[in-house]
């Protein structure tokens, strides 16, 4: 029996609570799965699981292992970069949640860099807007855009910090007029993104003002935002970096811009109760760098090539 391919298998298993997910993030069969645990209890000669209708939950001796063998893998994960230099020799497959918008901008045209970096590692990127359940989905990072952590629960790192703005395009604003104040937001038509409030507090010096927006467009996902703004439907409240390219070259601009909004920043969220690998730390450092460099990254990348 190989001890440390057992021991994965087990993480994985309690992780997302059944063999069959396990055996889907571990890309083998369930009864694959389910032999080497069968194996690692014979040889441990102690039961590691309680099997009921609500699926499996490991065993007070289970627990014990479990929480062992995790911190075991880590350190021989850390041993190994150690041994080969800092950076050098990740391997194995990187599984990496972010929202789709952020993703198609920020980090999929990049892949070709990091991954050229390390010619043995593979990236499994899931892009979706919803905030998942990172160790169900066996996310090893997700890199989220937040106004701040949900709670100091949550292992996560600061990677740039960003802003939330008002904008559309210069068409938009032709046509409807350009907001002086905050109150003016409330006589446009507003895109509303149902992933943000409808109701924003502006500061201005020692100044607040709370509006609401309104408008006949909600939805859900940030790349129907982007079309609908594209195309002149009206103005939104979004980050800067849903529409880093089109500030960039003024197809799309920012009104109101002595006012503050919340801050929006984007983090490296791991998951909660494990010890983040060496991989994963890897392409949150990878990307923090990226992030704070000038847009558009790709000159750059170009220069130094």
């Amino acid at each position: 029996m190989d001890r440390f391919r057992a021991m994965e298998t087990f993480i994985r298993v309690v992780d997302t609570g059944s063999f069959s997910s396990a055996a889907r993030q571990l890309g083998v069969g369930q009864p694959a799965v389910s032999k080497v645990v069968a194996q690692l209890e014979d040889w441990l000669k102690v039961s590691l699981l309680s099997r009921s209708t609500h699926g499996l939950t490991p065993t007070e001796a289970g627990q014990r292992y479990y929480e062992r063998a995790r911190a075991a893998l880590a350190e021989a994960d850390e041993a190994e970069l150690t041994a080969r230099g800092a950076g050098v020799g990740l391997s194995g497959v990187l599984r990496v949640s972010a929202t789709t918008t952020f993703s198609r901008i920020h980090v999929v045209p990049h892949l070709p860099t990091f991954l050229e970096q390390h010619p043995d590692l593979s990236i499994d990127l899931v892009m979706d807007d919803r905030v998942i359940d990172l160790v169900a989905e066996g996310i090893d990072v997700s890199l989220r855009i937040m106004t701040s952590l949900p709670d100091s629960s949550v292992v996560a790192r600061k990677l740039a910090s960003g802003h939330l703005l008002v904008l559309g395009t210069p068409a938009y604003f032709e046509r409807a007029g350009v907001p002086r104040a905050p109150a003016d937001l409330e006589k446009h038509e507003a895109i509303i993104y149902s992933q943000l409030p409808t109701t924003w507090t502006l500061t201005r010096d020692a100044a607040e003002e709370s509006v609401s927006m309104r408008g006949r467009t909600r939805l859900s996902a940030a790349e129907g935002i982007r079309e609908a703004v594209l195309s002149n439907l009206g103005l939104t409240v979004a980050s800067n970096w849903m529409f880093t390219p089109e500030l960039a070259r003024g197809a799309v601009i920012s009104v109101l811009t002595e006012w503050s909004l919340p801050a929006l920043d984007a983090y490296a969220v791991f998951p909660t109760g494990r010890m983040a690998t060496a991989k994963a730390r890897a392409f949150a450092s990878f990307v923090e760098t990226l992030l704070n460099r000038p847009f558009p990254y790709h000159e750059q990348d170009t220069e130094r090539a």
